[in-house]
C-alpha cells in the first residue's frame, strides 16, 4: 500500500474561514492544506489536499485513488447525505475515512444520515479541523503496519 493520501473536500469548504465561522472556524482551506501537507510529511505520508463544488469532478478523484490503491480522507460536504454516485466511487478506493468538521448529528436532521458510512474505514465527527489531523494519524498507523509486515 502506498503512503499517498488524498484528502477531498467537497461543496462549499473552498469557503472555510468565510462560511459560517461560529460553526467551521476561521481557517481558510489554504491554510487547512498546508497544515495537512506538512502535517502528513511529519508522519511519512505524501499528502495532497484537493477541494471541489462539482460532483463529477470529485468522482474523478476518486477513481484516481482507487487506481492509485490509496488512502482517502473525505469530507464530501453536503453530498454526504444523498450522493450516492459519491459512495458507489468512495466504495471503489481501498480504504477512506469520513470526516465532518462539525457535529453533523447536532444539527438540521437532514445532516443526520451519510450514504458513505457504511463503506467507510472510520467516521471522524465534530473535532474541528482536528478531526484531518486524527484522519491521518489513523493512516500513518495503519500504513505503517502493512508496511512493517
Amino acid at each position: 500500500m502506498t503512503n499517498t493520501v488524498l484528502v477531498l473536500n467537497g461543496p462549499n469548504l473552498g469557503r472555510l474561514g468565510r462560511r459560517e465561522p461560529d460553526v467551521y472556524g476561521h481557517t481558510t482551506h489554504a491554510d487547512l492544506a498546508a497544515h495537512l501537507v506538512e502535517t502528513g510529511t511529519g508522519l511519512g505520508l505524501a499528502v495532497e489536499v484537493r477541494q471541489t463544488d462539482a460532483e463529477a469532478e470529485m468522482i474523478g478523484w476518486l477513481h484516481e485513488a482507487a487506481d492509485l490503491g490509496c488512502w482517502v480522507v473525505l469530507n464530501a460536504g453536503a453530498w454526504t447525505h444523498y450522493s450516492h454516485a459519491i459512495a458507489d466511487a468512495a466504495a471503489q478506493t481501498a480504504h477512506y475515512l469520513e470526516v465532518h468538521i462539525s457535529n453533523v448529528h447536532a444539527r438540521e436532521q437532514f445532516r443526520h444520515h451519510s450514504v458513505l458510512s457504511a463503506k467507510a474505514s472510520g467516521v471522524l465527527v465534530g473535532l474541528g479541523l482536528g478531526g484531518y489531523d486524527l484522519a491521518l494519524a489513523h493512516v500513518a498507523a495503519q500504513v505503517g503496519s502493512i508496511t512493517a509486515r
